[in-house]
């Protein structure tokens, strides 16, 4: 199917299923038109003799065969007062499964297209109605699964961490205002900053952007989850472990050694982090081939994670994992040693920084929530009212503003001439015009969007 972005298109953007009240949006230049022709308010008059943002009774009516399909609301907003900028009409009905689809189909019929994942929001970053910033921190929002991730949302919709990026923006076109005077017209001495003032302001900016990295590591742990592996020999309590973080019978638990053989995976909030948790199958020497292939894939998500719960029984020493979180700690991995079967009478001393708990009675899970949580907050951040970078996206494009800041600074200090320096400052700022959205290629503008739901 061919796509236009001039498309008037339409989708449901309310979650498919039995409910009160379903919502079907329609967007683009000939949204009204379509509108008008499904929708008929009660009355007599059309639904564009109404006023814009007023909701309107009426029947909506099979555009083929005239039949009525329910009777609805319509509200109107006319661009460029509308979320996506465009015309815009919403035709809220009776939430049921065939009345909700009937009425889409009935809007493609009268000449509207299906919209795609997060086509609307996308449009409304297209017409100027949200930067970037706000359009993923909306993403965000819609996925929240605790407050954290909404307080983080909201700071995103603010555009806390878009006004930071636009001060060192607005800073670095001073300084390269200024060193393209000097190199246009050297005679004039149009220069006003002279090369300190210059170092100085790259040295401000360059420090500005890293104290925004140091803080994805927050951010990250929030919005996007750090990816989490338990592991440990078989027969620890790794599936009951993971059974009761995910708060389900996620896991078969038996006695029986290496029970589990694949990866099971989940997504969980524990405390103000969230946690892309799986469970591996117990590390071991093993012919059983099923068994074999399941230890390959635990060593394989040791690999990708980031952090690392070793889980040891209790009841005594375990040298394997001692050598395991060793080796995984000079790896860069954040390890966190879990003892398990606390409730069970017989209890070794567990090292410092190590946490006790029982799968069975829930103690300690809250010092495993702590221990996680100042592994990966900062307590620093005032989540909500501080800029936070959130996403890979947003890290990637500041380290890189950084790293041509630095280069920048290098080559003035080793006498560089102006153009070659200025040539580093326009790198930096066409990376930080990423971030805000200023400069974007549509393959990245693809990937972010299509994340959304359709009908947002």
């Amino acid at each position: 199917m061919t796509v236009s972005p001039f498309d008037t298109v339409a989708a449901v953007s309310t979650p498919y299923g039995k409910g009160g009240v379903a919502v079907i949006r329609l967007s683009g230049d000939q949204a009204l038109t379509v509108a008008e022709r499904i929708f008929f308010p009660l009355g007599g008059k059309k639904l564009t003799e109404h006023p814009s943002r007023t909701a309107v009774y009426g029947l909506v009516r099979d555009p083929e065969d005239d039949r009525v399909l329910d009777d609805a609301l319509c509200t109107t907003f006319r661009g460029p007062h509308s979320f996506t900028g465009e015309d815009t009409a919403e035709i809220a009905c009776h939430g049921g499964v065939l009345v909700t689809r009937n009425i889409l189909e009935a809007c493609l019929r009268a000449g509207a297209r299906q919209a795609l994942a997060g086509e609307f929001t996308r449009r409304a970053y297209l017409n100027g109605k949200l930067d970037l910033e706000r359009a993923e921190a909306l993403g965000n929002l819609l996925d929240a699964g605790n407050d954290e991730q909404v307080k983080l949302a909201r700071a995103g919709m603010n555009g806390l961490l878009t006004s930071s990026a636009e001060a060192v923006y607005s800073d670095l076109m001073a300084v390269l205002a200024n060193m393209e005077a000097g190199m246009d017209f050297p005679e004039e001495d149009l220069t006003e900053m002279p090369l300190w003032e210059i170092r100085e302001a790259i040295d401000r900016a360059e420090a500005a952007l890293k104290g925004l990295v140091e803080t994805y590591r927050t951010g990250h742990a929030i919005a996007e989850g750090i990816p989490t592996v338990i592991c440990g020999r078989p027969n620890v309590g790794k599936s009951a472990f993971y059974n009761r973080l995910v708060g389900r019978e996620a896991a078969i638990v038996t006695d029986i050694a290496g029970t589990t053989r694949d990866v099971l995976t989940d997504t969980v909030s524990l405390g103000r982090v969230t946690l892309r948790l799986s469970d591996t199958a117990g590390l071991r020497e093993s012919d059983d081939p099923v068994e074999m292939i399941g230890v390959k894939r635990a060593k394989q998500a040791m690999d990708e994670a980031e952090l690392v719960l070793i889980l040891s029984e209790s009841s005594g020493p375990d040298s394997e994992a001692d050598e395991l979180a060793e080796t995984l700690s000079g790896q860069g991995k954040t390890v966190l040693r879990v003892y398990t079967k606390g409730d069970l009478a017989m209890m070794a001393p567990i090292p410092d920084g190590a946490v006790c708990v029982s799968s069975v009675t829930g103690e300690g899970f809250d010092a495993l929530r702590e221990a996680v949580e100042r592994a990966f907050i900062d307590g620093n951040l005032r989540m909500g009212e501080e800029a936070v970078v959130f996403s890979a996206r947003q890290a990637a494009a500041l380290r890189e503003t950084a790293a041509n800041l630095h280069a920048a600074a290098e080559n003035l200090d080793a006498g560089l001439p102006y153009d070659i320096c200025a040539d580093d400052i326009r790198a930096a700022m066409s990376e930080l015009g990423s971030l805000c959205g200023r400069e974007m290629g549509e393959d990245v503008l693809t990937e972010i969007f299509s994340r959304f739901c359709v009908g947002k």
